[in-house]
């Protein structure tokens, strides 16, 4: 049973959201059980400590223990204080109260469990024969010493998925590396220009077949926020929640704009605290960029590539799908999944094998701390984002470029298409 609601034009107050958080906990039947609560780490907007703070007054008394875990994917562990911030409680040796608040361990292949292998025959049919093989299934172990699982997060346009939330909280948010890099690449050979904000999509039906092997009961908060505030919150399975928070994400997190633009500048908030996390800015921007356009991504904050994955993307570099494609007895010994973000950042383009030469809709510029000679190494322009130019063009500029503060989370599209 589907349980929210949800406004276009309007937000949720703090005593609305309460009554629906309540209702939905009144629901479950976790009494003297175990729970883990699976949430966002602090670069995806969310009440998350109004959310905390009711499932801790709903359930702390009910339950034997209520316990949360950051579904990293492969993101960074998060600190004591990082985790103050996230939940609004102090947390002090991964712990508040009686909560545990783990990080997902994604490096340590012993913390998985496999619970299942998802066969090449139906990946073929899910993908529509892009790709074929077996794709075995495996997740944080840590869900074995738990009896119910609570998805709690935010819906997002989303360039591998479509939308982001629901059981993509499983899958990559606790999952092992097999079931991350497919899925990454799958979405990359759709490509985001294309996946996008598109609904339902092949990567989102693999996420559900994989979740589909959880052999516990899973339920789902599923958030929609904006910079004003939360719009929606549904609860119910994690496919029924998603549904309805991609609906309504699909009419409050989408831009329509009538003609493209030369130039996009995003500027990108401190949230995103590497170039793998602020690449959102040309996701999102994409779509609305002229050919022979340019993204330029602002964030003086960001110094680094990828705290996890820098070495690999220095390695690799940034370039347009069929330039791994048409190279994969090359790159195919690299993580899917980074060849899928590189993918991702860099947008169309296309691969000439006999010439070598790789031609790309349009132009990425990173207006970073990130050294203009590591910038060039990996593909990507450079601008100095304290040149006297780009705060003029911040400040001061034509309808042919598009200033987008706070980017990351709404998504741009032309009307026409």
């Amino acid at each position: 049973m589907l349980i929210g609601n949800g406004f276009k034009d309007r937000t949720l107050s703090e005593t609305e959201t309460a009554a629906i958080v309540e209702q939905a906990l009144r629901t479950l039947p976790v009494d003297g059980k175990r729970v883990l609560v699976l949430i966002p780490d602090g670069t995806r907007s969310m009440p998350m400590p109004l959310m905390f703070c009711l499932l801790q007054d709903a359930l702390a008394r009910r339950v034997a223990a209520l316990d949360f875990l950051i579904a990293l994917g492969t993101h960074q562990p998060m600190s004591d204080a990082q985790k103050t911030h996230l939940i609004g409680r102090l947390v002090t040796d991964g712990q508040t109260g009686r909560s545990i608040i783990f990080n997902h361990e994604w490096g340590n292949p012993a913390n998985f469990t496999t619970i299942g292998v998802i066969p090449a025959k139906e990946i073929s049919q899910i993908t529509q024969g892009m790709l074929a093989m077996d794709v075995p299934v495996s997740l944080n172990r840590l869900i074995d010493d738990y009896d119910h699982l609570i998805i709690c997060g935010p819906v997002f346009p989303h360039e591998v998925v479509g939308f982001s939330g629901g059981n993509k909280y499983l899958f990559p948010g606790i999952a092992g590396a097999e079931i991350i890099n497919f899925t990454h690449w799958l979405g990359a050979l759709i490509t985001n220009y294309k996946i996008i904000g598109a609904g339902y999509t092949p990567v989102r039906a693999v996420i559900d077949r994989a979740a589909a092997f959880v052999q516990k009961p899973v339920s789902c908060f599923s958030l929609v926020v904006s910079h004003s505030g939360l719009h929606g919150i549904y609860f119910g399975s994690a496919q029924e929640a998603w549904q309805a928070a991609a609906t309504l994400s699909a009419q409050v997190h989408i831009i329509y704009v009538d003609k493209p633009f030369q130039r996009v500048i995003s500027i990108m908030p401190t949230r995103y605290d590497d170039l793998w996390t602020a690449a959102k800015g040309m996701y999102k921007m994409e779509p609305v960029v002229a050919d022979g356009g340019e993204v330029i991504i602002y964030a003086p904050h960001v110094s680094e590539v990828s705290y996890t994955h820098g070495r690999l993307l220095d390695e690799v570099g940034y370039h347009c799908r069929d330039f791994f494609v048409k190279q994969w007895d090359r790159y195919q010994g690299y993580p899917s999944g980074i060849l899928a973000h590189s993918t991702h950042l860099r947008g169309l383009g296309s691969y000439d094998e006999r010439t070598g030469i790789e031609s790309l809709r349009i132009r990425v510029t990173l207006a970073t701390g990130i050294p203009e000679e590591r910038c060039k190494k990996i593909g990507l322009g450079y601008l100095d984002p304290h040149s006297e130019w780009l705060q003029q063009e911040i400040n001061t500029h034509d309808e042919s470029t598009l200033v987008v503060p706070e980017a990351g989370e709404m998504l741009y599209r032309l009307r026409s298409l």
